[in-house]
């Protein structure tokens, strides 16, 4: 979902395809605004890209307005396509993995509530998701065993296939 805020006559328009924020141009002030769906429980990545006219005062209220629901990043509108296609959809691949994850667990032997009580908040660890991971596979253990099953899989190359055909479907659909 992609947000339009024309401040100059105070509309609000979703729409649920990427379009460029220059086809909005009849429109004097606005800021297209790419929430994602942890935004329900406070934990959004939302990208604001401020229209030619908006004002950096524009940005700030919007930045407050979508800051009450997780971070808030400003980006350059030729980046919306890219970010349609990670922050837009990257929840449901994490979703999936989580998912997939628990799945295990429960093949494993666990009760599923057990099984996604695993699962933790990266954001909220504060160190990069690679020194994380190398937190938790010590040399020679089960992690880097089960690590290494998913690299010869291709795990991080189908994720991030993923992002790139999503990226590109955004291009598709702003172009239709």
């Amino acid at each position: 979902m992609v947000l339009i805020i024309d401040f100059s006559s105070q509309c609000f328009e979703y729409s649920y395809w990427s379009m460029d924020i220059q086809e909005w141009a009849c429109h004097s002030r606005f800021i297209r605004v790419m929430p994602n769906t942890p935004a329900a429980v406070g934990l959004a990545t939302s990208v604001i890209s401020l229209g030619a006219m908006a004002t950096k005062n524009d940005g700030e209220i919007i930045g407050k307005l979508f800051g009450a629901i997780g971070k808030v990043w400003t980006a350059d509108e030729k980046l919306f396509d890219a970010i349609t296609g990670l922050s837009g959809s990257e929840p449901a691949y994490m979703y999936l993995a989580i998912e997939a994850l628990a799945d295990g667990g429960v093949a494993a032997g666990l009760p599923r509530e057990l099984a996604l009580g695993f699962r933790n908040r990266v954001a909220d660890m504060g160190k990069h998701p690679g020194q994380l991971k190398d937190d938790v596979a010590s040399p020679g253990g089960t992690s880097i065993a089960g690590i290494h099953e998913l690299e010869k899989a291709s795990f991080r190359g189908i994720l991030m296939n993923a992002v790139v055909a999503a990226s590109k479907r955004s291009r598709e659909l702003s172009q239709s």
